[in-house]
């Protein structure tokens, strides 16, 4: 068995990264698109041209955000663009006031079946506490 250490391991393998078209997935769920330009020993990252990318359904639209510095501790992934991808995306490209019509829908949307989730739940006797996000759960 060969001993294959990767020399370049955590945030150091970042570097590799540098000047590329990344995808940065937020734990608040936004995600960026943008060249990655720094990094620190703590992931922290510098985007440029970024975009922030909104997807509803089969459609999406791109609200430009310019330099993007993310704190490390908020990337949930992270991942290289493939341009020839990018360029043949499956999907519907709208205006932002579009998109963003669409997203205030969907989240309209989900309040609504959380409401009759709750409602449900609470006329079994159950109580569900709709006020802790993902992160309160850990």
């Amino acid at each position: 068995m060969s001993n294959n250490i990767n020399p370049l391991a955590g945030t150091a393998h970042l570097l590799d990264e540098l000047d590329k078209k990344l995808m940065v997935l937020l734990r608040d769920g936004r995600t960026l698109i943008g060249y990655l330009r720094c990094v620190d020993q703590f992931a922290n990252l510098v985007l440029h041209k970024t975009i922030e990318r909104i997807h509803v359904g089969r459609e999406y639209g791109d609200i430009p955000r310019g330099i993007f510095i993310v704190r490390g501790e908020n990337v949930v992934l992270l991942g290289e663009i493939d341009k020839e991808k990018e360029e043949n995306l499956p999907l519907t490209e709208v205006s932002v006031d579009d998109i963003l019509d669409a997203q205030r829908r969907e989240q309209d949307t989900k309040t609504e079946q959380q409401k009759l989730l709750s409602k449900a739940l609470k006329d079994r006797g159950l109580n569900l506490i709709a006020d802790l996000g993902h992160d309160d759960m850990f």
